[in-house]
């Protein structure tokens, strides 16, 4: 029998807790849920999504987790994807690819975040 998940968390690890909590917090609407030294849990505004950031080097980050991640990226779907791109860009952002039509009919860019996960935005044009 599957078990019933009752929370998701992805928890990211930073070498700058600020730093990446002023970048999902300014283009994403999360809000700030637990703020530490070693750990801050972001919120989306109806609490359905959080995030977790992680000091890179804490204690409690399982030892086969550390270092560098391969194969995972975040996907955010928003309203707008050229308003978010602007922001991001007024905010000094790295826009790793503009807003363009994909094959599947999104409109999408790519986003690399302070810690250096990359975020896949997109939105139905």
């Amino acid at each position: 029998m599957a078990m019933k998940i009752k929370r998701l968390l992805t928890n990211i690890a930073s070498r700058n807790l600020e730093e990446s909590k002023l970048f999902y917090t300014s283009l994403f609407s999360f809000e700030v849920a637990f703020d530490s030294d070693w750990f801050i849990n972001l919120v989306s505004k109806g609490s359905e999504l959080e995030i977790g950031i992680i000091a890179h080097e804490h204690e409690m980050i399982p030892e086969r987790a550390k270092g560098s991640v391969a194969g995972v990226y975040m996907t955010f779907v928003v309203e707008d994807v050229d308003a978010l791109c602007i922001r991001a860009q007024e905010l000094s952002y790295d826009v790793m690819q503009e807003p363009e039509i994909t094959f599947y009919g999104q409109k999408r860019m790519l986003l690399l975040a302070p810690e250096g996960t990359v975020c896949d935005v997109s939105s139905v044009p």
